[in-house]
């Protein structure tokens, strides 16, 4: 969330607009139950994340491994 609140972004919109940079993810889906939460999603389309932010999430999220080793927990 601090990396979110020093450039204005709201945690969801961020979200969305990340995943939407990663390889492979062609449409994240998302259950909003209001219009409130809707127009947010929409939002999240349009919205350009800073290098700062799009590297500080890589940081806090890695994507995952190489095959077979990724998915033998």
């Amino acid at each position: 969330e601090d990396l979110l609140d020093k450039h204005g972004l709201e945690p969801g919109e961020a979200a969305l607009a990340w995943l939407l940079t990663r390889p492979g993810i062609t449409g994240p889906i998302v259950g909003p139950r209001t219009a409130e939460q809707l127009d947010s999603a929409l939002r999240a389309l349009e919205l350009e994340l800073p290098e700062a932010v799009l590297t500080g999430l890589d940081e806090i999220f890695p994507g995952p491994g190489p095959s077979p080793e990724a998915f033998a927990w």
